[in-house]
């Protein structure tokens, strides 16, 4: 059954495949990079579109055997490329617009206006399709060439009034540079959250050491160690710690593990392992010496 989001998306596609076709024919005829420009930043968004509806798809795929935590990550690796192209999008067009700096052609205004203004209307429709599902960073990447690519259209319709009413060509280079910078700031701004994830860093907002803080705090545990946070998936955090408590049975143990995950839920930390180590084992306690009474029967 394909989710609200997926329609979403299949939505944007369709508007954004009719703004494609629409600013290649318009800026051919019209002898405008800024609109061709404007144009590639469109088909990378057709690319980037068509890449989270599959991530998105298959990211709801049930966890099994072959991926245990699920496949929420196939978002994360969508954004990745959807940065990288952004990122080649931008160095193409600071290299066409370097050589319009050097020799600006004559561009058809009127053309170039008509069709960069129907550009922004598609794109403000597309961005309304997108909004409220920044939680997701596979649509936010998606979401972010969409209103970069709004904003672009608002430069092209800029530098097209500046040259039909001064005659001064060099607006649409620098047009195209403009749009270069959105783009190349919008895709280094996924690559780098798509990286945190990958790298398993500590996700943003949470202090580990004020969680140790916080676990710590409870009287029947004596210490923490060995705590390890980072993030699934946006939205999907985990943590595993070693909680330091005194020789018990195991139903007051399972207690205490139940409240500091509760504690933990409240703080954002859904997807927990918390393992139990006995303080007596270091005074030679009933637990140890089971243990150790255990390792040398075996041994025989």
């Amino acid at each position: 059954m394909v989710s609200h989001v997926e329609k979403r998306l299949l939505w944007a596609i369709g508007v954004t495949l009719l703004i494609l076709v629409g600013e290649v024919i318009g800026g051919l005829l019209s002898n405008s990079l800024a609109l061709l420009s404007d144009a590639g930043h469109v088909l990378t968004d057709t690319l980037a579109l068509s890449l989270s509806l599959i991530a998105s798809i298959i990211t709801h795929r049930p966890a099994g055997r072959t991926a245990t935590y699920g496949y929420h990550r196939m978002g994360v690796l969508a954004a990745s490329i959807n940065g990288v192209i952004l990122v080649g999008v931008a160095l193409f067009i600071f290299i066409e617009a370097y050589q319009r700096f050097i020799s600006p052609p004559a561009v058809e205004t009127s053309l170039m206006l008509v069709i960069a203004s129907i550009g922004l209307a598609g794109n403000l429709v597309m961005a309304w399709f997108l909004k409220g599902e920044h939680h997701d960073l596979n649509i936010k990447s998606a979401w972010l060439h969409v209103v970069s690519d709004t904003i672009s259209s608002v430069g092209v319709i800029i530098a097209g009034l500046v040259i039909l009413y001064t005659g001064w060509r060099i607006a649409d280079p620098i047009a195209s540079l403009v749009v270069g910078v959105l783009v190349i700031a919008g895709g280094i701004r996924v690559l780098r959250e798509a990286l945190h994830i990958f790298l398993e860093l500590t996700p943003r907002g949470f202090d580990i050491e004020g969680i140790s803080r916080e676990i710590a705090g409870f009287p029947e545990i004596l210490g923490v160690h060995d705590v390890h946070i980072w993030t699934i998936a946006p939205g999907v955090t985990a943590l595993t710690a070693h909680l330091w408590v005194h020789d018990q049975g195991l139903g007051s143990a399972d207690g205490l593990r139940e409240k500091v995950e509760h504690k933990l839920a409240h703080l954002g930390i859904k997807h927990t392992v918390l393992q139990m180590e006995c303080a007596e084992c270091y005074n030679g306690g009933l637990y140890c010496q089971i243990q150790t009474g255990m390792s040398s029967t075996h041994e025989h």
